[in-house]
Order: structure tokens, then sequence, then C-alpha cells
């Protein structure tokens, strides 16, 4: 038995992979308790698929792949602000068509004669192929979204709870949005390479979604979603393992039953109750 758990780790690429998803439960956990909170789920995922053209042009000129995701989000950004001035469009319908048509644009350029191979990892990622450089910018970006959360908490209770009177209480609803925006996507840099461009989103919303179901205090809720997290993405690892499946995959595979197992165990709860 012992053999069998720490047979995985004699690899040092599985040793990466094992610090990159201790890194994504950390930051996702933590940060997807405030997602869940403010209804960010879509706005996650919507920003998530945007950066692909920019995850794409990384991968084909040799750019660190974080620099093409920065680069993508921000041009999404700018183009949603753009689209969503427009009175006959609305805030929403510009997101899903900003979204649509930067992913389409990604998939397009993911076309070219010039693609590297493994190019697909950039949409189901590739967390066996971090390296110690992935790593240092990965803990950087996610020491950056923990420090911000603890500088935000105060404000994130007081907008979220009261958002009507957070101004009286000297809480800018605005600063405290455009903050938590800017948090979201800074976390989304650090996950897309180990869970890519269409997975990246359970890490952000399954653990804190599972830790609702049966904790109602915040830093309980933080703390249950960070354990669920890098409990699902261990589990992910071992899976992709022994099961000769693809790691970024498998790990959200175990995020998502992680949510089930939740779900279904507070029903039973609520039942029984």
């Amino acid at each position: 038995m012992l053999g069998w758990l720490l047979d995985p780790w004699a690899d040092p690429i599985n040793v990466r992979a094992l610090v990159e998803v201790l890194l994504l439960g950390v930051t996702g956990g933590a940060l997807g308790c405030w997602i869940v909170f403010y209804r960010l789920a879509y706005s996650a995922e919507s920003l998530a698929h945007a950066l692909l053209p920019g995850l794409v042009v990384a991968a084909l000129t040799g750019a660190p792949l974080l620099v093409g995701g920065a680069a993508g989000l921000v041009v999404a950004a700018i183009a949603v602000a753009v689209a969503g001035r427009t009175p006959a469009i609305g805030h929403d319908t510009a997101v899903a068509v900003v979204v649509t048509a930067l992913l389409g644009l990604g998939a397009l350029l993911a076309l070219s004669p010039a693609t590297p191979a493994r190019l697909h990892a950039l949409l189901f990622g590739d967390v066996l192929g971090v390296g110690a450089g992935d790593l240092a910018l990965a803990g950087a970006l996610a020491a950056v979204v923990l420090v911000a959360l603890a500088l935000l908490h105060h404000s994130l209770l007081v907008v979220g709870f009261d958002r009507a009177s957070a101004s009286a209480l000297g809480r800018s609803p605005l600063v405290v949005d455009v903050a938590l925006g800017i948090l979201v996507a800074l976390a989304i840099l650090v996950a897309v390479q180990g869970l890519g461009n269409l997975l990246v989103v359970a890490v952000l919303v399954a653990p804190a979604a599972a830790a609702r179901r049966f904790t109602r205090r915040v830093p309980s809720m933080m703390a249950a979603a960070v354990a669920i997290a890098v409990a699902a993405g261990i589990g992910g690892l071992y899976a992709s393992y022994y099961l000769d499946t693809a790691a970024g995959a498998s790990i959200a595979a175990a995020l998502v039953l992680a949510y089930v197992a939740a779900h279904v165990a507070g029903a039973v709860g609520l039942a029984r109750a």
C-alpha cells in the first residue's frame, strides 16, 4: 500500500505536477468562494475562454504562456468594455459575442501550419509539463492573489453582504468589483497551464460550490474549499498515473465528483433532518 502511494512521486515530473496542483488548490479554493458568493462563475469561464488567442500566439512564438494569457485577458477586457458601452448590445451580449469571437480566433490560429506539437494542451492542460520556471511564475501569482484576498477580506464581506450600504461604511463597490475581477484574471493565469483553457473553471468553482453545501461562515468555507481542491487535485494525479488518463482532465473530473459528492451528502443530511 505504501509503495502504491509513493510510486508516482519518484518521478520529478510528477513532483512538479504536485506542486502545481497545490498552488491551484490553494488559489482556486480560496478565491473560488468569492467567485461563487459574487456569482462570477460565468465571468470566470468567459475570461478563461477569451484568453485562448493569447495562449496560442505565445505557443507559436515561444513566449511564456503566462505572458500570452495575460495579453489575451487584456484584449478581452477591453473588447468587452467597448462592446458593453453600446446600449443596443448590453453587457451580457457583449461578453458572449467577444468570448465567442476570441475563442474562434484562437481555434483558427491553432490550425496554423506552424502549430507546435501538443498545442492541444492549451485547451485541456498539461500539468505534467510544467517546469521550474512555470512553477516560480505560478507561485508568485498565487502569492499575490492570496495576499490581496487577505487585505480585501473585510471589503469583500461588506460589499458582498450589504452592497447598498457599503459606501456609507467606507467601502466602494466599484473598487471591490474591479479588484476581484483582477484577482480572478490572475487566478486563471495560475490555473490555465495545469488545467487548460476549457477546464480551468473547474478549480475556481467546483471546490467552493462543494464547500458551500456544508459550511456557512466564509473562513470555514475557504478552508474547506482549499482542502477539497487539493485533495481532488492529488486524486486526479493518482488517477492519471494509474489509469493512464490525461492529467488535466482527471483533475477536473475529480473536482466535479467532489462537488457531486458534497451535493449528495448535503441532500441526504437535509432529508434526515
